[in-house]
C-alpha cells in the first residue's frame, strides 16, 4: 500500500513512528548536505579558546564551504560551541579587515597605515611606555624590576602556543599585568 499525500498516512508503510520516509516531503528528498560538493577534509583545531577542539574544515574550489567538529576528536567527539561553528566567517566574512586601520588621539575617523608602519608605532610606544614606567626597587628597597605601565589582556582567538611566547616576551619586558580570555 503506498501513501503519498498526508503524512499520517505515510506512517502505515512501515514508519510508524515518522523517523524515516513518512517523515520526508518532495522537497526534503531533494536537499542534500553542504558537504556532499566539497573537494577534500582538513582536520583541522578551533582556535578560539585553549580546549582544542577538532575540526572537520570542508574545502571546494579552495574555499571553506563548512566547519564541522570532528568526531575523531578525543577532545571534542565530534561537538563544536558556537564560536567554533561559526569559524569559516573567522576567515572568510566578507566583512573581514586586511589593513591595520588607525584612529589618531582625539580623531573622529581611521586611516589605514601599511603594517610595517604600525608595527614600528606599537616598538616606539613600548619602549617609550617601559622607560617611563620602569620600577628598579621599591621605597624599602626590595627589588622589582618590573613595569606597571603596561597590561596585556590576551584574546580568546589565541591558542596555548601564541598564549605561551607572549608571556615569555611580556616577562622579558618586565611586564606583569597579563591575562587572558580565553573563554567563552
Amino acid at each position: 500500500m503506498k501513501h503519498s499525500g498526508w503524512p499520517a498516512l505515510r506512517q502505515l508503510d512501515g514508519d510508524p513512528f515518522a523517523l524515516g520516509k513518512a517523515a520526508q516531503s518532495a522537497r526534503s528528498e531533494e536537499l542534500e548536505p553542504r558537504t556532499k560538493s566539497a573537494d577534500r577534509i582538513v582536520k583541522s583545531i578551533c582556535p578560539y579558546c585553549a580546549v582544542g577542539c577538532g575540526q572537520n574544515v570542508y574545502v571546494k574550489d579552495e574555499r571553506i564551504i563548512q566547519i564541522e567538529g570532528d568526531p575523531d576528536s578525543p577532545i571534542s567527539r565530534g561537538r563544536l560551541c558556537p564560536k567554533g561553528s561559526a569559524t569559516r566567517e573567522l576567515v572568510q566574512s566578507p566583512r573581514r579587515e586586511y589593513r591595520v586601520k588607525y584612529r589618531r588621539p582625539y580623531g573622529s575617523s581611521w586611516e589605514e597605515l601599511p603594517l610595517e608602519r604600525a608595527i614600528d608605532m606599537i616598538a616606539d610606544r613600548v619602549i617609550a611606555t617601559r622607560a617611563q614606567t620602569w620600577e628598579d626597587r621599591s621605597a624599602d628597597g626590595a627589588m622589582l624590576n618590573r613595569t606597571m605601565g603596561i597590561a596585556s589582556l590576551g584574546g580568546a582567538t589565541l591558542d596555548n602556543e601564541e598564549n605561551y611566547l607572549m608571556k615569555k616576551l611580556y616577562t622579558a619586558l618586565g611586564i606583569v599585568q597579563v591575562e587572558n580570555q580565553a573563554r567563552i
